[in-house]
C-alpha cells in the first residue's frame, strides 16, 4: 500500500505541473480561439532566458548574491514574455483577423520554431540548470502506518504547492477582477464584447501575457527538475492530452485532466510497463486522449457543440 501510495503523490504533483502548462493553451485559447502550439516554445523560451540570466546578471553588475541574481532574473524574463506577448500580437495575430483556424495554427507552429532558434541563438544551446532553492531531498510520511513509511520527494511537493497557488490565483483573477470578466465576454462571444466596449487587441495582449507568465513559471519548475536543455518543450507538449481530456475551454478542466494524465501515467508506468514493455509513460497520455476525442471530443469539461440545421 505505501508503494502504491507513493506513486499516486508522484502521480498527483507530475499532474499539477501538466495542468499548469495546459493552463496556457486554455487561456489563450479562450480568449481569442487560437490554438497556441508554441506554448511548449514558450515554456523552454522561459526556462533558457531564466537559467542564463541568473547567471550572467551577477557578472553584469557585479554583485555575488545569488537569491538577488534569481529575483531579478524572474522580474526580468517576466518582462520579457510581456514583450513576447505584444510582439505576437503586434506582428502575428494582428494581421490574421477573421482567418481560417488553419492560417492561425500554423502560425504559431511558425512562432514555435521562431522562439525555439531565437532561444538557441541568444542564450545558447547547452544544457544548463536553475536553482532557485527548491529542497531536492526527499521525505518520508506515515512512518507509523506504513513500514519505512511513503517516500516523497520535497521538490515534487513544493512545486505541486506553486503550481497549484498560480491555478487559484488565476481562478481568483477570472472570477473577481474586472479584466478577468472582459477575459470571460470575450471568451463566450467576441462581437458582443467589442459592441459593449471591450478592446479585443488589448483583451489578447494581456491573455498571450498571462500565457508566458505560466510558461515562466512552468519553466522555472521543470527546469529545476529536470535541467534546462531543448527537450523540455517536448516535455511541455505532453499538456496537449490534458487540454483533450479536460477541455479546450475550461480552466478546471485543465486542473482535472492533468491529474488524471499525472496519475495514469505513474501507475501505468509502474503496474503496467513490466508486462507491456517499457516507454508506456511515453504514449499512454496521447492513447488515453485518443480514446476521449473517440468518445466525447469536446473532453470532459469543455463545451458541447450543436449545430442546428
Amino acid at each position: 500500500m505505501g508503494f502504491f501510495l507513493e506513486t499516486l503523490f508522484g502521480g498527483l504533483m507530475a499532474g499539477m505541473l501538466y495542468a499548469l502548462v495546459a493552463l496556457g493553451f486554455v487561456l489563450i485559447y479562450k480568449a481569442s480561439g487560437v490554438f497556441n502550439f508554441a506554448q511548449g516554445a514558450m515554456v523552454l523560451f522561459a526556462a533558457l532566458a531564466m537559467a542564463r540570466l541568473a547567471e550572467w546578471l551577477p557578472k553584469w553588475l557585479h554583485f555575488d548574491n545569488q537569491v538577488l541574481a534569481n529575483a531579478l532574473a524572474i522580474v526580468a524574463v517576466a518582462a520579457l514574455m510581456i514583450g513576447v506577448a505584444w510582439a505576437v500580437d503586434r506582428l502575428v495575430l494582428s494581421r490574421l483577423v477573421n482567418q481560417d483556424g488553419i492560417a492561425l495554427l500554423m502560425a504559431t507552429l511558425g512562432i514555435t520554431y521562431f522562439l525555439d532558434g531565437l532561444g538557441q541563438v541568444v542564450f545558447g544551446s547547452d544544457i544548463y540548470k536553475i536553482d532557485v532553492g527548491l529542497p531536492k531531498d526527499p521525505m518520508f510520511l506515515f512512518d507509523g502506518v506504513f513500514p519505512g513509511g511513503v517516500l516523497i520527494s520535497k521538490e515534487d511537493l513544493y512545486a505541486a504547492a506553486i503550481a497549484a497557488a498560480l491555478v487559484v490565483a488565476l481562478s481568483l483573477f477570472f472570477q473577481k477582477t474586472a479584466t478577468g470578466r472582459a477575459l470571460r465576454a470575450v471568451a463566450d462571444d467576441h462581437q458582443a464584447a467589442q459592441s459593449i466596449g471591450i478592446p479585443l487587441q488589448s483583451i489578447w495582449i494581456i491573455v498571450w501575457s498571462v500565457a508566458g507568465f505560466v510558461a515562466l513559471v512552468a519553466g522555472i519548475v521543470w527546469g529545476s527538475k529536470l535541467g534546462v536543455q531543448f527537450s523540455l518543450s517536448h516535455v511541455a507538449l505532453k499538456a496537449l492530452p490534458v487540454v483533450i481530456l479536460g477541455g479546450l475551454t475550461s480552466v478546471p478542466g485543465a486542473i482535472v485532466g492533468g491529474l488524471l494524465i499525472g496519475i495514469g501515467e505513474k501507475l501505468s508506468e509502474v503496474y503496467l510497463g513490466p508486462q507491456l514493455g517499457g516507454g508506456i509513460e511515453i504514449w499512454f497520455a496521447y492513447v488515453l486522449a485518443l480514446l476521449f476525442l473517440l468518445i466525447r471530443p469536446q473532453g470532459l469539461f469543455g463545451d458541447r457543440i450543436i449545430d442546428r440545421v
